[in-house]
């Protein structure tokens, strides 16, 4: 078992020994009737968290420099051969990701190549169903699994103007001629999308593993660009040692990856150098030399460059010659891997559960110490009875009455809230509204296709992102209107009534201006240098409009969902205390009442109050050890895992 292979198995068991602690808390608290609306929706957001957790890998290259025999060194050894197609020339023709759905069976989606022709995204047609190809995969059998992949190998012959419909035949390249056969045709991939869907462990544990074609497919395929690409965990890009860093490699290395977390530099096919006319330090020496090279053309200390040779790593796993593995450094890179992308990647989601749980128990501790501060006033409002006359009694009834009404009007005004909270609520969809994005989209297609200058087509894609952000800004300033107002509806009743309320949920609409953002960032950095609009590149420039307009209708209906999910909890823990401050103060009521009817009652209800508090003492000491429990899976390192001897 490689070190990648075990750090992430040590980072699955984590996930679970985190959902595991996180369930026992839910369990408890809701058959210890502490549980209410907007509990169990932070419970279920953090288990979605754990459960849809992913870490995907993207491994990117210039055709011929060995991604896909990387890939099978590092993740499918196990299997005793080479999974994905691995030969001299393009064998990954299109991007393919690697992952395991539980929705599907084992198989291979194919998005067919003729889509590109309509304005409609890869991601957009991830939930169209009908038009994707599906082949079965059979996991039993390794040499039908190869045969299956090589459906992503697959190209076929159409004329120039067709490959122009789709993007994919500029007639401005100087070398496009040369492709073209003696029929006028071009050879283009047969498929634009491939989604590979089988069980191997990692992929059931949320692995993603995506392969680009070469470097040319990053310009033309905007869910490279915008999506699969800069949204990867880590980007492994490849180079060839005997080639080093070509002008190509350059252009895409500082437009679409850079330098930064989880990006690295594999410098492949080491094996290259290796010579038995010279002596194994002046192999060395001529591997650092390139390493060097690289790392200064690229702007990278030599040590965010690993130099592997795959191909021999997969020969070294699959028949078991450990001398030969180590030559191949490629342990050293999958060391770098484990320990730099998967310590990085638990932080993230740790620090996104903690916010999580941290208001999730405060609210849940406010809750038991009101219940445990109202059984305390009752026992002592009891307790004070005694030797006391019906007179007395009397008037503490009165007092409570009087009590009791103060609340009910409290709860009048509470109304009033509610009205305004409705208003403020549809306020915050009618910049939101999906209707009202699509129509944006429609009206910036449109400008687009009027156009053949630049200009225009920059000043439409630039009003759709202004537009999209100042949306987003005015709904954002309806949800701070509303968390004032909760806020201020909160302190109010913690102060009149002594409800234990924290401040309520916060809000904020802030993550998706930012993603709006980074997709902006994009479209300007592909083709902020365009001055002159082709045909070609009218219809590039479409396709990734097209791509963008999808990215942000992403993060729109994220975004309402989540509006709509705090709407819906935000009132929620004023509620449940409301609720219980009510019941409290009618079993004070009855208590006194039993106590004016039978005064030797006294003794008894003191005593069935005392044995309430004890219980709820249980109960919060319960919640403690919980609390602590979760924590302790929260802040736990991974354990290790034993490994088979």
């Amino acid at each position: 078992m490689s070190n990648l292979v075990q750090k992430f198995q040590e980072y699955s068991e984590w996930r679970t020994g985190v959902a595991g602690a996180l369930r026992r808390y839910q369990t408890w608290a809701s058959a210890s009737k502490l549980s209410d609306v907007a509990s169990e929706q932070r419970i279920s957001r953090a288990l979605a968290r754990l459960t849809d957790d992913k870490l995907s890998i993207a491994f990117v290259a210039e055709f011929s420099r060995g991604k896909s025999e990387l890939i099978n060194a590092i993740f499918f050894a196990d299997y005793g051969q080479r999974i994905l197609p691995s030969a001299a020339g393009r064998t990954t023709m299109c991007p393919t990701e690697l992952l395991y759905d539980a929705s599907f069976p084992s198989c291979i989606r194919l998005l067919p190549i003729e889509t590109r022709a309509e304005s409609q995204s890869t991601s957009d047609y991830k939930g169209a169903h009908h038009v994707w190809t599906v082949l079965p995969l059979d996991i039993s059998s390794t040499d039908g699994m190869l045969e299956a992949f090589k459906q992503v190998s697959l190209t076929k012959w159409v004329p120039v103007e067709e490959a122009k419909r789709y993007g994919l035949y500029d007639e401005d390249d100087p070398d496009a001629a040369l492709a073209i056969d003696v029929l006028g045709r071009v050879e283009i991939s047969q498929w634009r999308h491939a989604i590979v869907n089988f069980p191997h462990p990692l992929l059931k544990e949320g692995l993603v593993i995506i392969d680009t074609p070469g470097l040319n497919a990053i310009g033309t395929e905007p869910e490279l660009t915008l999506n699969l690409i800069p949204n990867a965990h880590a980007v492994l890009f490849i180079l060839a040692a005997d080639t080093g860093v070509t002008k190509s490699d350059i252009d895409v290395w500082r437009h679409h990856i850079g330098s930064g977390a989880g990006r690295m530099v594999v410098l492949n096919k080491i094996d290259s150098m290796w010579d038995e006319l010279r002596s194994p330090f002046e192999v060395e020496q001529q591997i650092s030399k390139q390493v060097s090279s690289v790392a200064h053309t690229l702007g990278l200390s030599e040590a965010q460059v690993y130099p592997v040779s795959a191909q021999k790593g997969l020969v070294g796993k699959i028949n078991g010659e450990p001398e030969l593995l180590k030559k191949s450094r490629l342990p050293a890179l999958e060391n770098a891997l484990s320990r730099e992308l998967i310590p990085a990647k638990r932080d993230i989601i740790r620090s996104q559960l903690i916010g999580d749980i941290h208001d999730l128990t405060v609210t849940k501790q406010a809750l038991m110490s009101a219940h445990i501060r109202s059984v305390v006033e009752q026992l002592l409002e009891l307790k004070s009875l005694r030797g006391k006359n019906t007179s007395i009694i009397s008037h503490m009834m009165k007092r409570i009455d009087i009590e009791k009404k103060e609340f009910d009007e409290s709860l009048l005004k509470l109304q009033g809230t509610r009205m305004v909270f409705a208003r403020l609520s549809a306020g915050v969809f009618t910049t939101l509204g999906m209707g009202l994005l699509k129509e944006e989209i429609r009206k910036t297609r449109e400008t687009m296709e009027g156009s053949m200058f630049t200009a225009g087509f920059r000043h439409a894609v630039k009003e759709f992102f202004d537009k999209s952000q100042e949306n987003l800004m005015l709904s954002g300033q309806k949800t701070d209107e509303i968390s004032e107002m909760m806020t201020i509806m909160y302190r109010k009743f913690s102060t009149e009534h002594g409800l234990a309320l924290s401040t309520p949920m916060s809000f904020s609409l802030d993550k998706y201006r930012n993603e709006i953002k980074v997709i902006e960032t994009a479209y300007h950095r592909q083709f902020g240098t365009v001055t002159l609009v082709k045909t070609s590149q009218v219809v590039l420039m479409q396709k990734f409009f097209d791509s963008i307009a999808s990215r942000v209708k992403q993060s729109f209906l994220q975004a309402n969902r989540d509006v709509d999910a705090w709407l819906k909890v935000v009132m929620a823990p004023l509620e449940e205390q409301i609720r219980a401050h009510k019941s409290q103060l009618k079993q004070r009521t009855d208590s006194i009442e039993r106590v004016h009817v039978a005064i030797d009652s006294l003794e008894e209800k003191i005593q069935s109050v005392e044995m309430l508090q004890k219980e709820l003492t249980a109960q919060r000491n319960t919640l403690v050890a919980l609390e602590a429990d979760l924590r302790n899976a929260l802040g736990s390192e991974m354990a290790p895992t034993k490994v088979a001897v």
